[in-house]
């Protein structure tokens, strides 16, 4: 009896390890015009009033999957159907090699397939394996121990000059911020997490691990990473972007490694695009797993090569903004960043601890075709957080895990500024996204000396809203080209010089960087403006004379 469970034992262990990952690819979609003469049918109105704002286009990347296509994939007998993608237009499947490879054949609808065993394509990019050997499933979400009053969190904003966005009024009020984690459980009742469910800033979520609505549920990491940005305690304790809105997604099964989990992230990010979401936040990497054929390499890191990466660079192209852990592993033999850390289109963070020296687990870039990664670093090293029991602060978790959830807080408060950015500017402003990332990479502190593990440093957010603002500043005719207003900074009253005496009778406005005139002086010809009354800040400034408009930066001490 023993020798029969034995066999009965091997013959199971053997059938599922004859099973393979693959992606297949689909050549096109025949119901695109549909789709795309209906976009509600593909996207909500925010997201597409984003898309509008950003002037990115509606094409055939939006359009779901063909549903005949999928359904008949679906139904193959010997085929497991476990994930899919509208922007890579691909099916993750599981199955034996044979029964993959007899698709091709079967359907004219298949472009190509994928495996996650390299070593079983036929074609395409292939790795050569290195010898480092890259860290367990667990160390992704690694927590490695050892006008507001911000409290204990105080260093990890202020280190970043965050306080500055804040006492600006940018909190992420009109921002959505998505998390895609391993789990929140606790963040439905947790005292610290009052004040967002209160004011409705938790707007739903998905469990894409379970394929369920339950995202109160599975790994703590995600409810430590959302503190970071949204917790708060009176005196005691505050998030990044306090009034940001958020969408919690699991994609990560944190008790196993597999390929499946790059497919899950890539629906996660598609439903959050599809939500008119702003700002994603992921603590996760990727770049070995349980089984090693699967495995990713260094040579892999370039992002274009993993599926996740290829899936983050299309959701930068929608318009958003994607901060993306870098890895612990910068104190083992495996060193570097994970996927999608590698996308060139994503906001790799690295951490520091509380006084700004590099944390030595932060991992290592550049990408495998030598782009500086992580751009930025953010307090990981023992960040004050919110536990997920108790509900009480804690400082004794560290991990880039929590210093991208930090810095992607103060993305999403820079990026509040930018509905009356685009409104005053003539700039394309599908490069928005652009200016603002380059922005916070040129404050930081070695932006001129970038180093394999710092990259361009701590940002400074007072200088990246400065160099924002100023990026996006407009000067609509030649004739105002010239134009120049001094001092500035100011402190009671700034002057208008332009080589001309044609400038009579011009319209002065002043904004607030939230976009609201605090003053406006119509049909002028003085060229001496007092601002004694406002309060010390960043402004804008429009001058305006028939259709020629320019717009510029002002500072008043």
């Amino acid at each position: 009896m023993k020798k029969l469970l034995l066999f009965l034992f091997l013959t199971t262990f053997f059938q599922a390890s004859s099973q393979e990952d693959a992606w297949v690819f689909l050549k096109d979609k025949p119901n695109k015009t549909t789709f795309l003469n209906n976009p509600l049918t593909m996207l909500s109105q925010r997201a597409l009033d984003r898309r509008a704002k950003l002037v990115i286009s509606l094409d055939s990347i939006d359009v779901p999957v063909d549903e005949s296509y999928y359904n008949q994939i679906k139904n193959e007998g010997n085929i497991t159907v476990l994930a899919k993608s509208k922007w890579l237009n691909a099916v993750h499947i599981q199955g034996e090699v044979e029964d993959i490879n007899n698709l091709l054949s079967a359907y004219s609808f298949i472009s190509h397939i994928e495996f996650a065993n390299k070593s079983l394509n036929t074609n395409g990019k292939t790795s050569s394996k290195l010898k480092t050997t890259a860290p367990n499933h667990y160390n992704k979400l690694n927590e490695t121990l050892t006008d507001f009053d911000y409290g204990e969190a105080d260093n990890q904003i202020k280190m970043l000059k965050g306080d500055y966005l804040h006492e600006q009024g940018l909190t992420g009020e009109g921002q959505i911020i998505a998390i895609i984690d391993a789990g929140f459980p606790n963040v439905n009742t947790l005292d610290a997490f009052q004040r967002i469910r209160d004011n409705d800033q938790i707007l739903g979520g998905y469990n894409f691990a379970d394929r369920n609505t339950d995202f109160y549920t599975r790994s703590s990491h995600g409810t430590h990473v959302l503190s970071s940005i949204a917790g708060y305690i009176e005196n005691e304790f505050v998030g990044t972007a306090p009034d940001a809105k958020f969408y919690l997604f699991i994609s990560e099964i944190s008790g196993s490694e597999t390929v499946l989990e790059e497919s899950l992230w890539v629906e996660a990010a598609e439903r959050a695009d599809s939500l008119g979401v702003d700002v994603i936040n992921t603590s996760l990497g990727y770049t070995t797993y349980d089984n090693a054929n699967h495995s990713h390499t260094y040579a892999d890191l370039d992002g274009k090569t993993t599926f996740i990466s290829r899936g983050a660079e299309i959701g930068a192209s929608r318009g958003l903004l994607l901060v993306n852990a870098a890895g612990n592993s910068g104190n083992k033999s495996w060193k570097h960043i994970g996927a999608p850390a590698d996308a060139p289109s994503v906001i790799t963070v690295g951490a520091v601890n509380a006084s700004g020296e590099i944390a030595a687990f932060s991992s290592y870039g550049p990408t495998s075709d030598g782009r500086i990664k992580p751009e930025i670093l953010g307090q990981g090293q023992n960040p004050a957080l919110i536990d997920y029991i108790s509900g009480e602060i804690k400082i004794t978790s560290s991990g880039t895990s929590f210093s991208s959830p930090i810095m992607a807080g103060l993305i999403a408060c820079l990026n509040q500024n930018e509905g009356f950015l685009l409104k005053s500017s003539n700039k394309t402003t599908d490069n928005f996204n652009t200016y603002l990332k380059q922005s916070v990479y040129e404050s930081a502190d070695k932006y001129n000396n970038p180093l394999d593990q710092y990259g361009y440093g701590i940002p400074n957010f007072e200088v990246a809203l400065n160099n924002y603002i100023g990026s996006t500043g407009a000067v609509y005719d030649a004739m105002l080209s010239k134009l120049m207003v001094y001092p500035n900074p100011t402190i009671d009253s700034f002057n208008i010089s332009l080589d001309t005496e044609n400038l009579n009778d011009f319209t002065i406005q002043v904004f607030n960087i939230l976009g609201k005139k605090v003053l406006e002086k119509v049909n002028s010809n003085s060229r001496t403006v007092d601002i004694s009354f406002l309060e010390s800040g960043v402004y804008i400034l429009k001058i305006s004379k028939d259709n020629q408009h320019k717009t510029l930066k002002l500072i008043k001490k």
